[in-house]
């Protein structure tokens, strides 16, 4: 007859196992580890008894003592800090530098607060736009180099900007005013755009040319309106839906034309194909000269020394230059290649991705 007993202590850290064979003879009990032979006389049944037993609870003592001081030491260990989110550390990362590009710090500026009581509203298509950042940033240096062509605006940005110096703050400032004409309330729609055109007031001169120019011509308003207009809508529709129904395409320069109203702009487009008649119209007073490609330059310098940003400052300056019509691309003397654009356009995509995941 045999028996086994196993001592087992299971709690994640320790299993400890000790198998016995027992074999009953003559009333007398032999215990066998494995590998012990049976003597059969009598005093060889004693030893192997007694090197038996003294090795099983040998174990047994050894097994009891681990088991006691592995959960005397879990009992007593501090519990250990929670590992950080590697993903929401990336994530804060990135929308910190973001947050930092777009609002100047210095000024007391923080993020405009989305608030339904605006000019447009959450169900509007402007909101759904003006929302990627990625597109509205490809957009904004795409708009800019169109609007540069026109030598009045040029003008204006020449002789009375620090564009020279601070690009980056320009561009910002844009941002911003599209930032509180979509998203913030309408009180403070209407004081950025009343100041807006305060400035606009004082700002007007002579060209080279001998003609006078002033900031608040509605129809200089109107071309930087409808550049700017359909620069966002055409990168959105490239990097973020490209399936876009015309019916909100319509829709978007419909309420965009409330703000360019409100600024003094004449004539405002109210549909996609009013826009792309109205650029048609201008294209016989724009030009290229050297200070359009001093200010090109400008437009696409690196604002940056940290590399990595440098880089995607890069690309995105380059998807700028591919959002540009022909003409205009022309005009400024920028390279397109047909063979890069894919890479371009793929790169940026990417870029974008990144983003909306960082901000979700």
């Amino acid at each position: 007859m045999r028996s086994a007993e196993r001592i087992v202590f299971e709690r994640q850290m320790l299993t400890v196992s000790v198998p016995l064979a027992v074999r009953l003879r003559g009333g007398r009990k032999l215990v066998m580890t494995p590998g012990t032979t049976l003597n059969r006389g009598p005093s060889g049944a004693d030893i192997t008894l007694a090197k038996a037993l003294a090795r099983a609870f040998r174990w047994r003592r050894l097994a009891l003592r681990a088991h006691r001081t592995i959960w005397t030491d879990m009992n007593q260990a501090t519990p250990r800090a929670p590992q950080p989110d590697l993903a929401r550390s990336i994530k804060d990362a990135i929308t910190s530098r973001v947050v930092a590009l777009f609002n100047d710090r210095t000024r007391g500026e923080a993020p405009v607060v989305r608030r339904p009581d605006g000019m447009f509203g959450p169900n509007s298509v402007a909101w759904r736009v003006h929302g990627d950042v990625t597109s509205m940033m490809v957009g904004g240096i795409s708009s800019l180099l169109l609007q540069m062509l026109h030598p009045a605006v040029l003008a204006g940005v020449w002789d009375h900007s620090n564009f020279r110096t601070d690009m980056h703050g320009r561009l910002r400032r844009t941002a911003r005013f599209i930032a509180l004409t979509t998203y913030g309330g309408r009180e403070e729609a209407e004081a950025v755009i009343a100041r807006v055109r305060h400035i606009h007031d004082r700002v007007g001169g002579t060209l080279p040319d001998g003609m006078p120019y002033a900031a608040n011509d509605p129809a200089l308003l109107a071309w930087v309106h409808v550049t700017e207009a359909l620069s966002f809508l055409n990168a959105w529709r490239r990097y973020v839906e490209p399936g876009m129904p015309l019916a909100d395409q319509d829709r978007y320069f419909a309420e965009m034309a409330q703000v360019a109203r409100a600024l003094g702009a004449a004539p405002v487009p109210s549909d996609r194909v009013g826009a792309r008649r109205l650029i048609e119209t201008y294209r016989p007073q724009l030009r290229s000269d050297a200070r359009s490609r001093k200010v090109r330059d400008l437009v696409l310098k690196a604002a940056t020394a940290d590399l990595l940003a440098a880089r995607v400052q890069a690309l995105g300056n380059q998807a700028a230059i591919d959002l540009l019509p022909d003409w205009a691309r022309r005009m400024h003397g920028l390279p397109n290649p047909l063979l890069a654009r894919p890479l371009v356009r793929a790169g940026t995509l990417g870029v974008a991705q990144t983003l909306r995941w960082a901000f979700r």
